[in-house]
């Protein structure tokens, strides 16, 4: 991962990395991305990184035994902090629409942002707002107090996070709209098409937000923003 896309990308929301994906395929279509609302732990921040891959429940107790669940369990954090970076936290809890399991709150926040991760990204729930670990944006499906009786199922499997799928080693780029995965053939010209796509968008902003603003300028200005738009 080149530094300086690296760096835009986290500049950007997740609806123009949506869009410019578009711009660079040439053609509207693209469909990796979240399906409905889900909650962000901060706002105001953005995540972009590499997929690492976990199952979760916690509805009922484990049907493993305690040495079988720990050893998954520290498995599990082996490779969230050996994952290569940038790198997400991407958790789907098995148990949803039913989640009750808060896994992301203060404690697990601050081991993986330990861990150099970049954010998590969840159909789970969260908990411990306000004491979340700074930084370390966190998307989830819900918020809750409880963990249950949450444990690890499943690594470095494909996993479904409000219809979006996601495997292993993917790239993600998520904030308070959702997340989208990234094609690989895409990444080198997703810098390129966020600049076409900002400089598409100008020819209607800025006359828009020009005193005297009309239909006939407004007319003017659509027309040639479909001629450059995707």
């Amino acid at each position: 991962m080149d530094d300086e896309l690296l760096n835009l990308l986290r500049s950007v929301d997740t609806p123009s990395v949506c869009n410019a994906i578009e711009v660079a395929q040439g053609q509207r279509g693209f469909n990796g991305f979240t399906r409905g609302t889900m909650l962000a732990s901060a706002p105001d921040q953005v995540m972009a990184g590499y997929a690492v891959t976990a199952k979760i429940k916690a509805l009922a107790p484990p049907d493993e035994t305690a040495d079988v669940i720990r050893a998954r369990r520290m498995a599990y954090y082996r490779a969230m902090s050996e994952g290569p970076k940038p790198s997400i936290a991407v958790v789907e809890d098995e148990d949803f629409p039913n989640c009750i399991g808060a896994y992301w709150g203060e404690v697990n926040t601050t081991v993986h942002k330990g861990f150099g991760m970049s954010g998590a990204l969840t159909n789970g729930v969260m908990r411990d707002l306000g004491d979340l670990a700074p930084n370390f944006p966190v998307v989830a499906g819900s918020i809750g107090p409880s963990h249950g009786f949450v444990h690890v199922t499943e690594l470095g499997t494909p996993v479904k996070i409000f219809g979006l799928i996601v495997a292993h080693g993917d790239f993600v780029h998520a904030d308070r709209h959702g997340a989208v995965v990234i094609p690989p053939e895409v990444l080198p010209k997703l810098g390129a098409a966020l600049e076409t796509m900002f400089a598409a968008e100008k020819i209607v902003l800025e006359p828009a937000r020009e005193e005297g603003f009309d239909f006939e300028a407004f007319e003017k200005a659509w027309s040639a923003f479909e001629k450059a738009r995707t």
